[in-house]
């Protein structure tokens, strides 16, 4: 449910109507497939993390969940931390790779990670589109049946795009008795 060789298409809207900005389209243009963050072991960020098997945790005591967490397979050797105990992002953020995420339900089948505090290191795919560090995604993550999750993911960074815009992923349940593997890059 996620990028791999370009936001934009795989996200399902037209090149031409990617509102990115000069200097960051002329970083862009420089950019060499070879040169991905990811090929050198680094984390994908949001949402590019996403297209590999991922598994969603909750923790659940006598509350309500205060945290979510993605666990990833594929080459990132990490995990996403959700807040999910109603605070909001810190006034002051040392930008890391999947930012500072809050989340919530919006109704009953919609979970939103609200995230901020990224650093620009990541790329979200191989065609080396970029952002800043003024990033702000929003993911709302769907159940549209049983198997199935829909993710719009919505992009908000004044440093590398004249507005935001939106992409829609499908991510899939995997089969019974599927887990996640281990991955060391």
């Amino acid at each position: 449910g996620g990028p791999v060789g370009n936001v934009v298409t795989q996200g399902g809207m037209k090149m031409e109507d990617l509102p990115i900005l000069p200097a960051a389209k002329q970083k862009m243009d420089a950019r060499k497939e070879e040169e991905d963050p990811h090929y050198f072991c680094m984390p994908m960020g949001v949402p590019r993390s996403v297209p590999y098997p991922f598994r969603f945790v909750q923790n659940y005591t006598h509350k309500a969940p205060t945290h979510m967490f993605i666990l990833h397979e594929g080459n990132i050797h990490s995990y996403r931390q959700i807040f999910m105990d109603g605070r909001k992002h810190p006034a002051e953020l040392d930008p890391t790779w999947f930012g500072h995420s809050i989340g919530w339900f919006d109704n009953k089948d919609t979970l939103v990670i609200d995230s901020v505090g990224f650093n620009d290191k990541f790329w979200f795919d191989r065609q080396g589109t970029p952002h800043t560090e003024q990033l702000h995604t929003i993911e709302r993550w769907t159940r549209v049946n049983e198997g199935t999750l829909r993710n719009e993911v919505t992009i908000d960074d004044p440093g590398a795009f004249s507005k935001a815009f939106t992409t829609t992923w499908t991510a899939r349940l995997a089969g019974p008795g599927d887990e996640i593997m281990e991955y060391i890059c």
